[in-house]
């Protein structure tokens, strides 16, 4: 099966060596994803359920050039800097996913790349039958 690396607009991706999302056959994973918009601006500073949204739609956008769409994830993981944001964030996931019900983890943790992002995503979908 051939690889096809998915290319995002983050300074980070060839720095630190990665593609927004990859693809082998029929399965897509997407890497961790903040809220930063077409110009590379943070989305929603100091609201993390806005982030979170700003967030799934650049996985969105990621599937869709990997070939693939929402209703194909199977697997989402969710950081958040602030565990009291935990309601407001897998609100805005249950916004997408309330019918696909992908496997999913929230999972706090102490820090993103900027004090500024609250929320990050990942996501794994299956492009078959």
């Amino acid at each position: 099966m051939s690889r096809q690396n998915i290319p995002g607009t983050s300074p980070w991706e060839p720095r630190a060596g990665y593609s927004r999302a990859v693809r082998i056959g029929p399965h897509v994973w997407v890497a961790g994803t903040t809220a930063t918009d077409s110009s590379g601006e943070l989305v929603g500073i100091g609201d993390a359920a806005a982030q979170a949204r700003q967030a799934f739609a650049n996985v969105a956008r990621a599937l869709e050039t990997a070939g693939a769409r929402l209703d194909q994830v199977v697997r989402t993981r969710m950081y958040i800097t602030h565990i009291a944001d935990a309601e407001a964030v897998a609100a805005a996931h249950g916004e997408l996913f309330r019918d696909i019900r992908p496997a999913s983890t929230l999972i706090g943790i102490s820090a993103l790349v900027a004090p500024e992002m609250l929320v990050e995503v990942e996501a794994e979908a299956y492009v078959g039958d």
